[in-house]
């Protein structure tokens, strides 16, 4: 065997050639085979998901909040809970799609836009695949149901929706007054 090889061979099954523990040992992992140290960097990006669903988030840049490499992420997350992350991301976005849906007096094609969706073909097949039906079909239900429903055009004025960025409001805050303005002497 090459001299590189044989000490990448002793180390797989647990030999050490300094006569310490073996260093797959020292290694904690959950039953779902993930590194317990590993967990809670798992849970920082998924944390970092549920509060900016809407926003521009891709594989690299979640890896990047746990640290690690997207390919690791990836595998790690899956196996930590169940589902991939972008397969995460996107049933958070339904999700909320459907809160909206039943709440807000939105169309659709805003909803699709306020969470985070770029296209509305996307949006409303995958809406159907997790829902089981349109998200028309579904918001027309709950109207039918006679429940009250906030007016978009309230919501967009009060800050709480803002998919242009236009007030500058994150998480449904209004944005800060202005400064006054400084005079020099």
């Amino acid at each position: 065997m090459s001299r590189v090889l044989t000490p990448l061979l002793a180390l797989s099954v647990g030999e050490c050639k300094r006569g310490g523990p073996p260093i797959v040992s020292r290694v904690t992992t959950t039953a779902s085979g993930v590194s317990e140290a590993l967990l809670p960097h798992l849970r920082r990006a998924r944390d970092h998901i549920d509060r900016r669903y809407a926003g521009g988030l891709d594989l690299a840049g979640l890896a990047a909040v746990a640290g690690v490499s997207k390919y690791h992420f990836a595998r790690s997350f899956e196996a930590a809970y169940g589902e991939t992350p972008i397969r995460y991301l996107t049933r958070r976005r339904i999700e909320r799609a459907q809160d909206l849906l039943r709440a807000a007096n939105l169309t659709v094609t805003e909803v699709c836009m306020l969470v985070g969706f770029s296209s509305l073909g996307s949006f409303s097949s995958r809406f159907s695949q997790l829902v089981g039906e349109t998200p028309t079909e579904y918001r027309n239900r709950w109207a039918a149901r006679g429940s009250a429903r906030v007016p978009g055009c309230y919501l967009f004025m009060k800050g709480v929706l803002d998919p242009a960025g236009t007030t500058g409001a994150q998480s449904g805050r209004r944005p800060p007054p202005p400064a006054a303005p400084t005079v020099d002497p």
